[in-house]
């Protein structure tokens, strides 16, 4: 999950990074219009609305235009009722006034990233992807005519990689499917997923993918 912090302010931004980067996120930091406005692409954008070089309003409006699905949460010491009906209006998704608390902004980083999630196959479905058939309904899985016997996080995981089967997913996407929440255990994940691949028998269905997450094989 990659975050652009766009903040002004270099106490706040190092304190913000440092508190984000802790919990798992790539983050990138730009004081200036400019800089935001060239940065990479990213996930979400915390957006600090007070910039030396434009207004944050103005930077919403064209990260809104340039990309439909941008998370974008403004970050600001604009508290007004007007202000925050502006930012809404400019394209954010959310709308935090300073200051505020990490385990808040924590909190509206994860209801954005649920609310963005695709949609997982209907609660009947069963899918069949390489050797496994999935019976969401059931929560069973089977291997050619084994039963796999999964705990209930196992399933999720398999399941959580199984809606976009080939597709790397980050650690972070995984944990918020499963666990809802992208603040866990450093090992928690890891843990979960050694115990799937011994026991699917087939150690190259989950694949890892490195500095990224993990990804199902669909061959």
């Amino acid at each position: 999950m990659r975050i652009l912090l766009v903040e002004d302010d270099h106490r706040i931004a190092s304190v913000m990074s440092s508190m984000l980067q802790r919990r798992g996120y790539d983050v990138e930091h730009a004081a200036t219009v400019r800089a935001a406005l060239s940065a990479a692409p990213c996930d979400l954008v915390l957006l600090d609305l007070n910039l030396p070089d434009g207004d944050g309003i103005d930077v919403c409006r064209t990260l809104r235009a340039q990309d439909a699905n941008l998370g974008i949460i403004a970050v600001t010491a604009r508290g007004e009722e007007r202000d925050r009906v502006s930012g809404l209006r400019s394209g954010a998704d959310d709308y935090v006034v300073k200051p505020f608390s990490m385990a808040e902004l924590q909190a509206r980083i994860e209801a954005l990233l649920r609310r963005s999630a695709r949609p997982g196959p209907p609660a009947g479905t069963i899918v069949e992807i390489g050797p496994l058939r999935i019976d969401h309904a059931a929560r069973t899985v089977r291997t050619g005519s084994r039963d796999i016997a999964l705990t209930r996080k196992e399933f999720d995981i398999l399941a959580s990689l199984a809606r976009r089967p080939g597709e790397a997913l980050s650690r972070e996407r995984i944990l918020l499917d499963v666990w809802q929440t992208t603040w866990s255990g450093k090992h928690t994940l890891e843990v979960h997923v050694a115990s799937l691949r011994a026991k699917l028998g087939h150690p190259d269905l989950v694949q890892t993918v490195r500095g990224v997450g993990y990804r199902l094989r669909s061959d």
